[in-house]
């Protein structure tokens, strides 16, 4: 029987690889033929967008690594040259089948319910003629053809642009030529509809521009066109400490964010070497990084199809649960006060939660409202209610992380937008994000102060709440209500505190304390045997929290692990992980909550998975749950999820999945079918 050496690389997986297994899975979603149809087109779309946003920072990451040198190897010790060529031998087969799925799965069927991807030049001539008229009219005006030879630089390629490369010949002369035409998808939708033509009948608008190239080179002969796509370096460096205005700053980076370095070229299979090598030169990209693929490029924009009006292919729509607080026409917060109530989204509404603070923003006995926002998304209820409670006449603090990433115009806007309605803004913390999910609500009651608290594991954001499976907790228990205040207290001024009554803060000790957690399970394992450890989360990547939970395997506690994304440690290696088993779900729904349990009966939620990054570089939240009705019901909802045999996968000690060979409880439906709101699953 192996033994557990902390350090051991051969104990620890890829943190790259096991977020390219995460998008596998997502990708086994749009084949899977029990979904309805345009929700396999959903899953195609969100592999293709997660697989961009992996070239944008962990490829660019790596990038710059290998340019710069590499600070520290991983705990899998794999360099950064290895773990380019370990990505590409993984993903080249992935996009292989990703193409599989569109053409041979998702085309015919979409064609079946009568929504159809015509190819351009192979529509009947009318419908090529009313195409070439809005071609004529809403496209040709934009389009700005650009050669490519010594007298004019390489164009500027922005950021997950759709190009078209294009060679072509004047006849007088002979002479050839290559100019670059960027196709203007930012401007007009993807996929156009083919006029005069009934039902849905679609076109993707760089054939539309490809098959009228000879308005944009009068005179020329266009021998051959080819589409292209650049993914940038999109990890903006921010020097907190010498910028001066933060909130500049970030504007200012997310400008440069649309001509970072490139970290992947990515061309259609039909592109002659001579175009994709030259391509590859200007853009100082290894042929590594240069990618092919059967088209269409850029497949994150099928949200377009998924979004068609068609209900019937499309999952059915269910009634989130209301507690009865908020059904009876009487003012909520009163009933709130010394209890505790969670919310379990999407199965329960978040109407709640908006309706506590329109509450609390018109409520005469509410005195200050603080709110942590990370991504609140537009035309957010939640920044509508702040901005009403200052109008009526209470304080308001709102900390706003402008640093979430790819959500900073919308958190600037927001930020100006409540600075304009006279709410303290705060920025965050410099050196730290901000993603900890806490509302305080300050209310002078008959018997002096009430402090009503929301705490979350997921954002204040109405949309997203929708689809994500998180969880939220009101409390007015005091000592957590101190902690919050206390919390509040650093973020927005200068305090130092350290130690808190209830609540897990990092980064000042929620490492510390999940690691003494994990010992405690040990020491009872010895005791009595009966150590437990469940977690449910959406990332497990540290190295001291992985070694703990190998420690707790040999001490013969039982491990059992749920984590959706990346996950690092290697469950079933015999003396080391044998008693740890690790699965993830991926379904309708994202699963986003996390829920860390032991067996001393301690269960704690949050905003913190175990990661690096959230323990060491974060403002994050882990609380408990006190009532033992809901803790209970927690349990039991975490007891389903491990039993899930539908949608679970389960993790091999190489770093693969395995599907479960049953199939007969999907959690995502039972909770649809089970979760009754209010006081507990």
């Amino acid at each position: 029987m192996a033994a557990f050496t902390p350090g051991d690389p051969a104990l620890y997986i890829n943190r790259e690889l096991s977020w390219i297994e995460f998008d596998r899975r997502v990708l086994e979603e749009a084949f899977d033929r029990t979904h309805p149809l345009l929700e396999r087109v959903k899953f195609l779309s969100i592999f293709s967008s997660n697989l961009d946003e992996f070239f944008m920072i962990r490829v660019a990451g790596l990038r710059r690594q290998i340019a710069c040198g590499a600070l520290e190897a991983p705990p899998d010790g794999m360099s950064p040259q290895e773990q380019m060529q370990a990505i590409r031998k993984r993903l080249v087969p992935l996009l292989q089948e990703r193409q599989r799925c569109w053409e041979e799965e998702l085309l015919p069927a979409l064609e079946k319910e009568g929504i159809v991807v015509h190819r351009a030049k192979v529509l009947p001539e009318t419908a090529q003629e009313a195409i070439r008229k809005r071609f004529f009219e809403e496209v040709f005006p934009v389009l700005t053809p650009m050669v490519i030879d010594p007298c004019h630089p390489f164009p500027a390629i922005s950021n997950l642009s759709l190009n078209l490369a294009v060679a072509v010949r004047n006849p007088a002369t002979g002479e050839r030529a290559l100019a670059r035409v960027k196709v203007p998808t930012d401007l007009i939708p993807r996929l156009l509809r083919v006029p005069g033509m009934e039902g849905h009948h679609l076109v993707f608008i760089e054939e539309v521009v490809a098959a009228n190239l000879d308005l944009l080179f009068v005179g020329m002969e266009v021998e051959e066109c080819h589409a292209f796509r650049v993914t940038r370096d999109a990890d903006m460096e921010i020097e907190e400490d010498e910028a001066s205005d933060l909130l500049t700053a970030v504007e200012e980076g997310m400008e440069l964010r649309r001509r970072g370095a490139p970290a992947r070229l990515a061309v259609t299979t039909s592109m002659p070497g001579w175009i994709r090598e030259r391509l590859a030169a200007h853009l100082g990209l290894p042929p590594i990084q240069v990618y092919t693929t059967g088209g269409p490029l850029g497949m994150a924009d099928l949200m377009e199809i998924a979004g068609i009006d068609r209900p019937d292919l499309k999952d059915p729509p269910f009634l989130p649960a209301v507690p009865a607080e908020f059904t009876r026409g009487t003012p909520a917060i009163p009933a709130l006060s010394g209890r505790d109530l969670l919310l379990y989204h999407p199965y329960d509404s978040f109407a709640p939660v908006v309706a506590v603070l329109r509450e609390a923003a018109h409520d005469p006995a509410v005195l200050a409202i603080k709110q942590t926002l990370y991504r609140v998304g537009p035309n957010s209820p939640i920044v509508a209610a702040l901005m009403e409670a200052r109008q009526n006449g209470k304080q308001v603090t709102a900390i706003i992380e402008l640093k979430a990433r790819f959500d900073e115009e919308n958190n600037i806007g927001w930020a100006r937008a409540l600075e304009g309605a006279g709410v303290h803004v705060v920025y965050g913390l410099t050196g730290l994000k901000v993603h900890a999910k806490v509302c305080l609500i300050v209310r002078k009651e008959r018997d002096g102060i009430v402090r009503y608290v929301h705490l979350g594991t997921g954002n204040y954001n109405a949309q997203s709440a929708r689809v994500y499976t998180d969880i939220g907790l009101f409390t007015t228990d005091p000592a957590i209500a101190a902690d919050v205040s206390d919390l509040f207290n650093v973020l927005t001024g200068v305090s130092r505190k350290a130690d808190y009554r209830k609540i897990l803060v990092a980064p000042v000790s929620m490492r510390k304390e999940i690691l003494a957690r994990i010992e405690g399970e040990i020491e009872r394992q010895r005791a009595h045997g009966d150590g437990r450890i469940i977690f449910k989360m959406n990332a497990l990547v540290d190295r001291e929290c992985i070694d703990a939970l190998y420690r707790a395997s040999e001490a013969g506690v039982q491990v059992d692990l749920q984590v959706r994304g990346i996950c690092c440690l290697r469950p079933g290696i015999p003396g080391v992980s044998e008693r740890i088993t690790v699965t993830s779900i991926v379904g309708r729904f994202l699963e986003h909550a996390r829920i860390y349990a032991f067996g001393s009966g301690e269960v704690l939620l949050g905003s913190a998975d175990l990661m690096p990054r959230n323990l060491d570089r974060r403002v994050e939240v882990l609380f408990p749950v006190e009532d033992p009705a809901i803790r209970a019901g927690l349990l039991r909802v975490l007891a389903v999820h491990l039993e899930d045999d539908v949608k679970a996968r389960r993790l091999r000690p190489d770093g693969s999945y395995e599907r479960p060979e049953t199939g007969t409880c999907n959690a995502q439906t039972w909770m649809i079918a089970h979760r009754p709101g209010g006081e507990g699953p």
